[in-house]
């Protein structure tokens, strides 16, 4: 005989045999994942981009080489800095709101209960329960800083980004991405072709890639990483070709 099930209003039983939560989330404010798709997509799209247009204007393979040598060193120093200090940035905007926070609860504490206590009716408490919660969360300032700051401005101060963390993986992906383009040159075939080819399965590799960690649909990630791509390596081929052009007479 079927189970029945329970109406709405009446609990429902705890699943037997169950002692864990069955799920687990991604860590999606580490900054790793964000990073080194960044640098990633970013060392393949510029190096593709500087090979097409060097490869364009006609130049020898040796400076084919050269410049995306060059611009891979220059663009993962770039993005490794670039990712370190605007991580620190955001880390010290969010302590220095948390010290904001902190003097507000100093100088207006029934305010700022009265506003927690509201929070929490918007979320579905009765205003007893909303009050009572509010009032035990209060009574350690740490953890009523930290709610009020994560409810207001979407951040956790205690769960920030490490800028080390994010400088590392965009520098590592930012290389491993602008190397791919250079492929066959390294091996030494000297062939713009080859090598826009070789792009441009990176380019679906890396798209596809991005899309599976975030549970996308891999051909919708892979064929949008390829158009960004195609996109910026047809502009720069096509100023390579212009340039590359010897003058008529």
């Amino acid at each position: 005989m079927p189970t029945p099930i329970p109406p709405d209003d009446e609990p429902h039983p705890p699943d037997e045999g169950v002692d864990e939560i069955g799920h687990t989330h991604a860590d999606v404010a580490g900054g790793r994942l964000r990073a080194a798709t960044f640098g990633a997509m970013d060392g393949l799209v510029t190096n593709i981009s500087l090979v097409a247009g060097v490869g364009a204007s006609g130049a020898s393979g040796q400076t084919i080489i050269l410049s995306g040598v060059s611009g891979l060193v220059a663009g993962a120093f770039s993005m490794a800095l670039g990712e370190y200090t605007s991580v620190t940035t955001q880390n010290e905007q969010v302590d220095a709101e948390v010290v904001v926070e902190r003097r507000e609860l100093a100088k207006h504490p029934r305010a700022e209960l009265d506003e927690l206590i509201e929070l929490f009716v918007d979320l579905g408490m009765r205003e007893d329960t909303a009050a009572a919660a509010a009032a035990e969360i209060h009574l350690d300032s740490d953890k009523a800083v930290n709610l009020h700051l994560t409810h207001e401005l979407g951040v956790d101060p205690e769960d920030q980004p490490s800028p080390m963390v994010a400088a590392v993986s965009s520098f590592v992906m930012f290389s491993l991405g602008a190397i791919i383009p250079l492929i066959t040159y390294l091996l030494g075939f000297e062939s713009l072709t080859a090598a826009l080819l070789v792009g441009a399965v990176g380019l679906l590799a890396a798209g596809g890639l991005a899309a599976r960690f975030t549970n996308q649909p891999i051909w919708k990630g892979a064929l949008r990483q390829l158009a960004f791509g195609a996109i910026a390596a047809g502009a720069t081929y096509f100023v390579g070709y212009l340039i590359g052009v010897p003058a008529a007479g």
